[in-house]
């Protein structure tokens, strides 16, 4: 009987129940084993330290400076010893004539970006995994990922050499062989919108083709496999199979790009229309205004107060955003 209770697990092997019998008995078994365990991973702790200490650094204690968003930084009192001033730091924002100007470009550029990055992303992902040669497919991963890696003070650089009156490439070459006279692009806002879109694109996108590809080359050849047996299309594979595998993916990215839909590019703002003034109706954001309010005003409180608006408004919208997908599909949530 008692043979028969061992084997079906209703009663426990004699080790066991003698092992359990050693720990309340003798407290420090317990504790050396526990030590035990844990000096396993004492490596692991070791390994994960710096990157513990970076974010400690990096993330955390600046935290403390949020404080100067609700003081009037005097420099000879020192930070603490400031005069506090509420919500003030904040009205310059809210109160001035651009306010409107610089919340609606910050938020249409941004929402934008995430919409045709995304698509285009996904695309050139889609296309490069039917590529068969994996020299070929290496060599196109690099050159989409480079301009991700190119400094946006040489981007500002390259565009000008293709929008310059006096020796750029648009006006010099292209337009004249349209039959399109000469157009003076730093002093034309209306061009602007798509200029900035298109860079945009050609140096965010192959960053994220790159996820996307990681996200499908991980997908189970024996999917395809069957589809091609049920007579699929290559359209109907990458509609039943290839998209919704990778949605949490997708999701992911578009979630982290929502939280920072109040924060824009300052390089793309700022260094790629050379920081002209003619084009500020289309090219003014959060960002940039408040920097140059700075170099004129040089109040850190401003600066402080409109980078807390910004994270608290994307701390909400990822919130925001996660609860609605939770609703949808709790699996492709992030939290």
């Amino acid at each position: 009987m008692i043979r028969e209770d061992l084997h079906e697990g209703k009663v426990k092997p004699m080790a066991q129940l003698t092992a359990r019998q050693e720990e309340r008995t003798w407290p420090g078994v317990a504790y050396a084993r526990r030590l035990g365990r844990f000096k396993r991973f004492v490596p692991l702790f070791l390994m994960m330290l710096p990157g513990l200490v970076y974010l400690l650094i990096n993330n955390y204690l600046p935290m403390f400076g949020l404080i100067i968003a609700f003081k009037d930084v005097n420099f000879a009192k020192g930070i603490m010893a400031s005069d506090w001033v509420g919500f003030k730091n904040f009205e310059y924002l809210f109160k001035t004539r651009d306010a409107y100007v610089i919340t609606r470009n910050t938020i249409l550029y941004n929402g934008a970006f995430i919409v045709i990055n995304l698509v285009v992303a996904v695309a050139v992902a889609i296309l490069l995994n039917e590529i068969r040669s994996k020299l070929l497919s290496r060599f196109y991963q690099s050159v989409i990922l480079l301009p991700h890696l190119i400094s946006m003070v040489i981007v500002s650089y390259l565009v000008f050499s293709f929008l310059s009156i006096e020796t750029g490439f648009l006006n010099k070459s292209l337009l004249p062989a349209l039959g399109i006279g000469e157009i003076s692009w730093y002093t034309e806002a209306k061009y602007w919108p798509a200029i900035l879109t298109l860079v945009n694109i050609w140096k965010h996108a192959g960053f994220y083709c790159v996820v996307y590809l990681a996200a499908i080359v991980g997908i189970d050849p024996e999917y395809y496999e069957a589809a091609k047996l049920d007579g699929a299309s290559r359209w109907q594979q990458i509609r039943a199979i290839t998209l919704p595998l990778i949605t949490p993916v997708i999701t992911m990215m578009t979630l982290l790009a929502i939280g920072r839909i109040f924060y824009s590019d300052f390089g793309l703002f700022y260094q790629v229309p050379m920081n002209a003034g003619a084009l500020n109706e289309t090219t003014n954001v959060i960002d940039t205004y408040v920097y140059r309010s700075l170099m004129q005003l040089g109040d850190i409180g401003m600066s402080s107060a409109a980078g807390l608006y910004q994270s608290v408004v994307g701390f909400i919208l990822v919130l925001v955003s996660n609860y609605i997908v939770r609703k949808i599909n709790k699996e492709n949530a992030l939290f």
